[in-house]
């Protein structure tokens, strides 16, 4: 069973559509239709408010934490086709801004920090756009991969990187308004990132997902969430041939998927303002854990398997 642990008034002013915490659990970035990105030290039940991040001017959908081994350092995209990449020098200010895109960026996710500071943009102009900041030189270079998604992409994310990660290529997972979760491989030869395989199993708007953290096992697990109410999970042993299977039909539309650190628990939220939380038991079965309501704090352990 899984309970409510704690809950925090971030003062946002309207709704907020993204929290995330960073590498080490004692800091909470926030994200608002209020245009404005809030980061709060959390410990011991208390929050403390330490930086209300002014520059948007849209919605802010989605932020995300660097690794900490370049510093303090968080992104946040808009609607205002924006994204800001910020980082505390004793005060939070901004580092970059990036205006690569000509409408909404929906999504961002940081690549594994051996390849260095690299971030993935997912906008509703169906391009994907990868910034990296140059060590060498310090500049902020931008690759672009033009329609990547007919309609727009709302979901981008990193494959995780496995050992000597210097040595293989890099690797994304993005999902659309063309129902298809894409898989990306970068050609270092050539400069340019190519459509390696394209899955297709849903019916409706892919709106997230997530490539499984790596366990130390040849097979790599995406899963994805769609308007069809459907989350699917994809596995494969060579990033070409890719079997899948649906974990559940839900009651409503699903937005958000997200795995635990250790890539053994999936956390499923949606339309029906419910988080619920599931693991695959020994038989290959998917097993619902838990189902909390994000407005009323309540859970239920009851289990279903599926």
């Amino acid at each position: 069973m899984v309970s409510l642990v704690h809950t925090v008034d971030t003062g946002h002013e309207d709704i907020v559509h993204d929290a995330e915490m960073d590498f080490y659990g004692l800091r909470l970035a926030t994200c608002s239709s209020d245009h404005s990105v809030k980061i709060f030290n959390v410990k011991n039940g208390c929050q403390v408010l330490v930086a209300d991040l002014k520059g948007h001017f849209g919605p802010v959908w989605q932020v995300a934490w660097a690794h900490p081994k370049f510093g303090s350092i968080l992104a946040s995209c808009s609607y205002d086709r924006r994204v800001i990449i910020w980082k505390e020098n004793r005060e939070w200010g901004k580092l970059y801004e990036c205006n690569n895109h000509d409408s909404s960026v929906n999504s961002i996710s940081f690549a594994p920090h051996e390849y260095g500071l690299i971030l993935a943009c997912a906008s509703s102009d169906g391009a994907v756009s990868i910034v990296s900041l140059d060590s060498e030189s310090g500049r902020w270079e931008t690759k672009k991969i033009v329609n990547a998604h007919t309609i727009g992409c709302n979901a981008v994310s990193w494959w995780p990187a496995p050992m000597a990660a210097q040595h293989r290529p890099k690797r994304l997972a993005t999902g659309g308004c063309d129902n298809l979760v894409k898989i990306w491989e970068e050609d270092t030869v050539a400069s340019k990132w190519i459509l390696h395989v394209q899955l297709d199993a849903h019916t409706d708007w892919v709106r997230d997902v997530a490539w499984a953290p790596s366990t130390g096992l040849a097979q790599n697990t995406i899963v994805s969430c769609s308007q069809d109410r459907l989350v699917i999970v994809w596995t494969s042993d060579d990033f070409t041939n890719w079997t899948h299977s649906v974990i559940h039909c839900f009651d409503d539309v699903v937005w958000n998927v997200s795995w635990s650190f250790t890539g053994n628990v999936l956390a499923v939220s949606g339309g029906d303002n419910r988080v619920s939380l599931w693991k695959q038991v020994p038989d290959g079965k998917w097993v619902c854990m838990s189902d909390h309501n994000k407005g009323s704090g309540q859970s239920s352990n009851e289990q279903r398997v599926l």
